[in-house]
Formats: structure tokens, sequence, C-alpha cells
């Protein structure tokens, strides 16, 4: 007759074990525990916390945060799993909201609507709208998962039709710290819905999110890389693309100098991605003149993309940003600091196994408009006068000390980028994209003045023990932004 081996008490557990959710648990011994663990992104995200809570519903969420919350017990929140740095969806010795179960992806035809579950990622979202001939505007990255998307804003394949992915929820449902469930939207608790759109996690867990729906059937796409010498003609197609996207609000690019170990040197690798499914329009006339070396662009969708295009896991990730004035002096800047970066790399990692990403992507006024035109959201984009690039500096390793090596010079990079900037008239743009910022960056503290203060204003009042300031520390935390 077999027996069940009695698992070991976990205090941190004890609360949640007292308010009936002893079979959501996982416990460190737990095989599944394990998986949940080696399912983070990065490395540098697997921390290990006392135990993991998987809630299967919003009533669930709801009794672990007011059991946690009566506790004094500490906890984080993980949707996708996919921010880079320790302790941003995970916690050391503490409790971590798991909110896979919560993975539904609903179109509602009669009001032209998804609901979405925070534990989804976004290819699953796509693979189920796509047999709808609908999107929404998420990630454009099909392992990133949807919360953390949407509420750090979320930069998207639609942002030049109709603003971030944030600002196109129509609705949230919230738990708060008190285990309260509300509805969030415009207006309805109005002053949460706007502090949610690039807010984070500072107001409580939204365990739904409502999003307009989108027609889209084909989309052409995909990856193109040349060589390190196509570079110089590289900067002249991305500034030229930047200032054309009012021209074109269905294409897009992402622009990366990146060394990859199958090339064994710096290449140019790009992604199109025009939404109305129309093949080589004008807006990429200048990168398709230029020779390339490997190609997979084509008429496809965007689940498939979202299927395709998926940065490699199991790495020590390091991610600064910036933005700054769409400009090639400042853009050619970073390039040479990359190649230095590149250089040192190898010296110190000598079988090359390792990536980087000098990244760039259209940031025009334009998306700001478009911001203000959906409503606002407390990001503070619109107040960007000039076209502009947003910038990632990227070093992907395989060892902590690899990791320990690369990280100050990633940071001397973006400082030295910023401070060249700064020497040219309005080139070094304010705003910090949170969904990209290193632990130590601040991007709350970049959305302004009235911005940080609507965001404090929420945050007091719909969480005035500041639980989610306190007890849930991970993230960027609006106590800790600087005007």
């Amino acid at each position: 007759m077999a027996t069940l081996t009695p698992q070991p008490a976990i205090p941190q557990a004890q609360g949640l074990v007292s308010a009936g959710l002893q079979s959501r648990i996982l416990s460190p011994t737990d095989a599944e525990f394990t998986a949940r663990q080696e399912s983070y992104w990065s490395n540098s995200a697997k921390i290990t916390p006392a135990c993991i809570v998987q809630p299967q519903s919003t009533e669930e969420v709801a009794i672990a945060v007011k059991s946690l919350v009566a506790a004094g017990q500490k906890f984080a929140v993980r949707s996708g799993g996919h921010t880079n740095w320790a302790g941003s969806n995970n916690i050391e010795d503490g409790v971590t909201i798991d909110l896979v179960r919560l993975n539904k992806t609903v179109y509602n035809a009669d009001t032209e609507t998804v609901s979405i579950g925070p534990g989804c990622r976004w290819r699953e979202v796509y693979a189920e709208l796509d047999k709808h001939g609908r999107a929404v505007a998420g990630g454009r990255e099909g392992n990133v998962g949807v919360a953390g998307l949407l509420l750090g804003g979320g930069n998207t394949f639609f942002t030049a039709r109709q603003g971030f992915a944030c600002d196109n929820v129509v609705s949230y449902q919230v738990v708060l710290a008190d285990g309260a469930v509300i509805t969030v939207d415009k207006e309805t608790n109005a002053d949460l819905f706007h502090a949610l759109k690039g807010g984070s996690n500072n107001f409580g867990i939204v365990t739904e999110f409502t999003m307009k729906a989108i027609q889209c059937d084909k989309v052409w796409g995909g990856m193109t890389f040349f060589s390190k010498q196509a570079i110089p003609g590289a900067i002249e197609a991305l500034l030229s693309f930047t200032d054309n996207v009012p021209n074109d609000i269905d294409s897009n690019l992402v622009t990366m100098f990146t060394y990859m170990p199958d090339f064994k040197d710096v290449v140019v690798a790009t992604l199109y991605a025009n939404m109305a499914g129309i093949e080589k329009p004008p807006a990429y006339e200048k990168w398709l003149a230029l020779p390339e070396i490997m190609n997979t662009v084509k008429m496809t969708t965007i689940s498939e993309m979202a299927f395709e295009y998926n940065i490699p896991a199991n790495y020590y990730d390091t991610w600064f940003t910036s933005c700054f004035k769409n400009d090639p002096r400042i853009i050619s800047k970073a390039s040479q600091l990359h190649d230095q970066l590149v250089e040192e790399l190898k010296a110190f990692i000598p079988d090359g196994d390792f990536i980087t990403q000098c990244l760039f992507q259209p940031l025009p006024a334009l998306f700001g408009q478009r911001c203000v035109e959906a409503g606002g959201n407390v990001m503070g984009v619109e107040r960007q006068k000039d076209n502009g690039i947003l910038f990632l500096a990227v070093v992907m390793a395989k060892t902590p000390e690899q990791e320990a090596f690369a990280r100050p010079k990633i940071h001397t990079w973006i400082q030295q980028v910023r401070a060249f900037a700064a020497t040219l008239e309005g080139g070094d743009l304010e705003w910090v994209y949170l969904n990209y910022a290193d632990s130590s960056q601040d991007p709350l503290g970049s959305y302004g003045a009235d911005n940080i203060k609507k965001m404090k204003a929420a945050a007091a009042k719909y969480d005035p023990h500041e639980v989610f300031q306190e007890l849930c520390p991970g993230g960027f935390k609006i106590s800790n932004a600087k005007v």
C-alpha cells in the first residue's frame, strides 16, 4: 500500500494553506516547481522562492493576496517570466504568485474585443485570434508574457496606427491589496485606468485584460541579415525609415547591430513587418537596396511571426535602454562603442559564445500623438517633439562570471551614448522604456512630474497600506521614482 510522503512545512506558505490553497502550492521538492523555475527566460532571473502558488481563478488570486498580506509575507507576481533581471518577477525565499493558470483568450465578435488572462504568452494569444482573422496590439516576441508587456506600456506592430499596447486596453479586472476585485475602465475607477497604462505592478494584480481586436490577415515580414560593412547604409536606411513612419503607419522596423556566435562577427539584423500585407512597400526602399547575406521575409501571419521571432533563452542577460533624437551621429557613436565592447568580450570569452545587441527602433513623435488620441497613458511619450530612436544595449552571456564582467561595461556604454547625445541640441530624450530598463534605471521617474503625481495618488488610494510597495518589492516601484 502506497504512502504519501508528507511535504516539509514551509513557513512562508502557512497562510496560503490555512486559506485552502494547499493544492495550488508548489514546493522546492516538486518537479513542477523546478520546471517553472527553469521556464524563466533569463538565467539572471532564476532566484529561488520558498514556494510557488498557482491560483486558477481571480477569486483564488484574491484569497492568496489576502492571506499573504495578513501574514506580512513578501511575494512576487509572475506573468510570462520574460523580464531579465533578478527580483523583477520572482523573489528569494518569499512566495511567487504564478499566474500561468489564468491563460484564457476569448474573442467577442459583438464588441470586437478580446479578453486575455495574464498567464498567456503572446504566441498563444495570436494563435487563438488567428482563427478569427484578428489580432491585438501585443508583443512582437512570442514568448513574452501578456501582463508585463501591457503594464509596462508595450511597443507593438501597431503603435504607429493606434498607440502602445496599453493604449489598446479597454478594461482591467484587478485584485487589490485587500482582496477586493474591481473593474477598471475609462468610466469606472478612471484614475487607476490611466495609471495602469504604463504604471506597472504598483496598484494590484490584473487578472484579466480586455483589449481592442484588430482585423489582421496576412502580414509581410521576417528577418534579414547584412554584413558589418553595411552598417553605414543601414544607419542611413534607419534614419529615413524613422522619419517616414507617419507616411506608412503599417510598416515596422527593428534594427540590430549584433554579434552572434554563428557569424563570429558583428552583423546587421532587421525585423520587417508590414501589417497590411503589402510586399516590399516603399518604406523599406533603402533597406531593400542593401546586399543581404540571409533573408526570411515572406507573406505570413502575426501568429507565425510570433512563433518564429524569439530571442534565445537560458543566457545571463543584461539590458540597458535610453532614447535619443533620430540623428546619424548618435547612432554611429552607439555602434562604435558596441564594436569596442565586442572586442573586449571576445578577449574575455575566447570561445566567442555570447550574443550582443545594439538595437534601434523608430520612436517618432507620432507615437506620442497616438497615445493622446487613444485617451492618454502615464508614460509621457507625447512630450517628445522630435522623431527619436528607442535604443537597447544587450549582452547575453553563458556564465555568471561573464555577466559580471559585461555588466559595468554595458552600463558605461549606455552612459557614454547618453552623454554624447546630450552634446547635440535635443539629442538626449528623457523617456526610459520600462520593459527594456535595467533594475538600476528609473523608468517611472522619466514619465514626468505630473504623471509621477498621478501614479502616486492612485497607489495611495487603491493600496493605502503600500502592500505593492513593501510586501511586493519586485519591479519598478512608484515610491522610488525620482522627479
